[in-house]
C-alpha cells in the first residue's frame, strides 16, 4: 500500500485535516487518539491490512511512523 493512501486512512480513523499529521506526529499530540481510536484502527488494520492488532502493539506505538511501519 502507498505511504499516500496510509496516512489517508490514519487521517481519516483520527479525524484530522489532510496534511495536519505526519510520519514524526506523536500520538499523544493527537487530541483525537483515544480509545475509540485505537478500536478504531484494530478494526482498520484487519479490514484494510488483513493484519490482526493487539491491545499490547498498541500500546507501543509512539508516532505516527511506528503505526505506518506495522501497516506494511
Amino acid at each position: 500500500m502507498e505511504l499516500s493512501k496510509k496516512m489517508k486512512l490514519l487521517e481519516e480513523l483520527l479525524e484530522v485535516e489532510a496534511g495536519e499529521i505526519n510520519a514524526d506526529t506523536l500520538l499523544d499530540d493527537i487530541e483525537s487518539w483515544d480509545s475509540m481510536a485505537k478500536l478504531s484502527l484494530i478494526v482498520m488494520m484487519e479490514e484494510e491490512c488483513k493484519k490482526p492488532l493487539s491491545g499490547d502493539t498498541i500500546r507501543s506505538f509512539t508516532s505516527v511512523q511506528d503505526i505506518l511501519d506495522y501497516m506494511d
